[in-house]
Parts: C-alpha cells; sequence; structure tokens
C-alpha cells in the first residue's frame, strides 16, 4: 500500500527552516552588504544540502524549503503584473528548475492559492479602473492560475500544490465577520473560489498531480483561526477537482475527523496533518497510528497519508524549534507510513 504517486504516504508541506548561511547571507543582502548574486549562490548551495537531508530521512519529494522566499505568499503575488496575468519570466519558475535539476526524488513546487490572493483585501483591495466589477477579476484570476499551472508544467513540474488558508478562515466565525466587515457576502465564498479553482485546474495535463494545503497560521509557531472543517468540507473535498487535501489535525483547533466522510471514492487522498511544526517535542508513534486508525472510519485507509501540519517556516523567520527537530519529525513520519502502509 506504499504508493509511487504524489501525494505519497509521508509527505511535507513545503516549507523548511531556514539554514543559517541563508539567514546570514539575507542579512547581509538586506543591509547592502552582499551582491543579489553573492545571495543567490549561497541559496543555491543551502538549497542542495536541504533537498540531499530530504532525501537521506527517506522521502519520495524534495522542495526547495522555500529558501529563497521571505513569505510563502507575497513573493509569489509581487511578480503578477497589474491587470492579472503570469509573466514568463516569473522567477518561481527558474526556482522550481534548478529544484528539479538537483534532485533524484519527485521535485515538488508550492505556491499560494488564487482565493488567497482575494480574501486577504476583497473588493477594497482591487483596483476598480482596471476591475470594475468583480466577475472580471474572477474570470481573470483563473486564468492567470491556468496560465501558472501549464507554465509550471512546461518547466517539468509534475507535483503542484496551491497553499491557502482561506478555507480554514471559512470554518472560523471571527475570520467570516471580519469579511463580512470588509463588504464581502462571506456565505458565497466558497462557491465563488470552487469555481475559480476548478476552472483553473482544467489547464491540469493528466500527468500532474496538483493538491492543496488547508492553513491555520504559523508565524513563527502562531495560528490565526480556528474551527473544524465541517462547514467547507463537502465543498472542497467533494465539490473542487484536487488530486490531494493537506489537512491540519495536530490541535483541538480543527475539530474532529469525521468531515473526512465527504472524501470521494476512489483517487484523491487526504494528508492528515497530525504531526506538528509548530513545537519540537516529538510526537509518540503509537499516538500517530491511533490517530490514523481513527481517521479510517471516515475515509479508506488507502486514500490517507500523513504529513506534519503545516511547513516548519511559513516565513523566513520560521517556526520555534531546531532543525534537527524538524529532520526528526520528517524522520518519524517516513517510519510510521512504512509501518502503516506496509
Amino acid at each position: 500500500m506504499q504508493n509511487n504517486t504524489a501525494p505519497y504516504r509521508a509527505d511535507e508541506v513545503g516549507s523548511l527552516l531556514r539554514t543559517q548561511p541563508v539567514k546570514d547571507a539575507r542579512a547581509k543582502c538586506e543591509k547592502g552588504q552582499m551582491t543579489p548574486a553573492e545571495l543567490a549562490r549561497i541559496e543555491d548551495e543551502e538549497i542542495k544540502k536541504v533537498i540531499r537531508k530530504q532525501e537521506e530521512v527517506g522521502l519520495q519529494l524534495a522542495t526547495d524549503g522555500e529558501f529563497r522566499r521571505s513569505w510563502w505568499h507575497f513573493d509569489f503575488f509581487w511578480k503578477l503584473t497589474g491587470k492579472l496575468d503570469f509573466p514568463a519570466d516569473h522567477p518561481m519558475l527558474g526556482h522550481f528548475k534548478f529544484l528539479k535539476a538537483n534532485t533524484k526524488v519527485t521535485p515538488k513546487m508550492t505556491i499560494p492559492s488564487p482565493s488567497v490572493m482575494h480574501f486577504r483585501g476583497g473588493r477594497n483591495a482591487i483596483s476598480k479602473e482596471a476591475y470594475p466589477d468583480m466577475e472580471g477579476y474572477f474570470e481573470d484570476l483563473a486564468k492567470v492560475y491556468g496560465k501558472a499551472i501549464k507554465a509550471f508544467y512546461d518547466a517539468g513540474c509534475r507535483y503542484l500544490q496551491l497553499d491557502d488558508t482561506v478555507w480554514a478562515y471559512l470554518c472560523s466565525e471571527k475570520e467570516k465577520e471580519g469579511a463580512r466587515k470588509r463588504g464581502e457576502e462571506a456565505d458565497r465564498l466558497p462557491a465563488i473560489y470552487a469555481k475559480v479553482i476548478n476552472t483553473a485546474l482544467k489547464s491540469k495535463p493528466a500527468d500532474m498531480v496538483i493538491t492543496t494545503h488547508v492553513c491555520r497560521g504559523n508565524f513563527r509557531s502562531t495560528w490565526i483561526s480556528e474551527g473544524g472543517y465541517e462547514p467547507v468540507a463537502e465543498v472542497l473535498l467533494g465539490g473542487i477537482d484536487y488530486d490531494g487535501y493537506f489537512l491540519e489535525y495536530d490541535s483541538e483547533r480543527a475539530g474532529g475527523l469525521e468531515p473526512l466522510r465527504f472524501l470521494p471514492r476512489g483517487k484523491k487522498r487526504v494528508v492528515v496533518g497530525l504531526v506538528t511544526s509548530k513545537s519540537g517535542t516529538l510526537e509518540k508513534t503509537d499516538d500517530i497510528k491511533r490517530r490514523l486508525e481513527e481517521a479510517s472510519k471516515y475515509a479508506p485507509i488507502e486514500q490517507l497519508c500523513l504529513s506534519p501540519q503545516c511547513g516548519f517556516a511559513s516565513t523566513e523567520e520560521g517556526n520555534v524549534l531546531t532543525e534537527d527537530q524538524q529532520w526528526a519529525k520528517l524522520k518519524m513520519i517516513v517510519d510510521i507510513s512504512k509501518e502503516v502502509w506496509k
């Protein structure tokens, strides 16, 4: 029951703790004490090291740890053009090509989802001159992501992930109320986002896997939203054409595992985030296996996988744990996967 296609039985969300040489080099570059070219050279070397480490712990995939980014989302959005478009020279295409050229396992790329681009500011953050009506904005947003998907595919990417905080926010009454105060019809957003994402996913070739990660906030081990997946699970799991879903389940903030019942039987997978990336304390193996067994009551075990609940460094500051603790958690996930899916 081990699998050779993504998402894997033992998987990871994407970001990894920045190594000290990367932190030092970025600080020097910001102060003008190092050129961008020198920074890129150091990033190249450190990314090669972190790729090797992922391979050594037994993962079937590798990311670049998002080492070239300061934020998990803004670095992608900053390079889109004014009236929405995905430029052919978007720097993250180059980031992926470097990753692909330096790993023996599946190279995985992560970018923020289209719903994140809209939800953070809503109508107030969108040019009324460029988009006098929101229908045109959402149509262009879907086209931009369709173009991005094709561009990453052409660059050799076969495992792409759209990171998304919004679906977790839509499980939180507090966050939905905040959206209403910005003038959004919060209850209509799930259907709108599902249409945008599904339209974009029509550009996905058959041999490409696209997953999403539903994040509840992860800046330096903190969090933002809480509430079970029940309000969005049916639309998210059953109504959007993702191949897999990384769902956070490392704390009571995520509620119970019952919403997994909405996962359609078949090829789709849920990667259950039972191992926290917010602290260095290593979970007990038996506890993780027990939770996976509980999850299998609602979705077939062959459609489940295991990962940390989030990345280890959604921003360059990173979460509050050590690199050794990070690697110990990933190694544990690999070991557990071999026991559960023999």
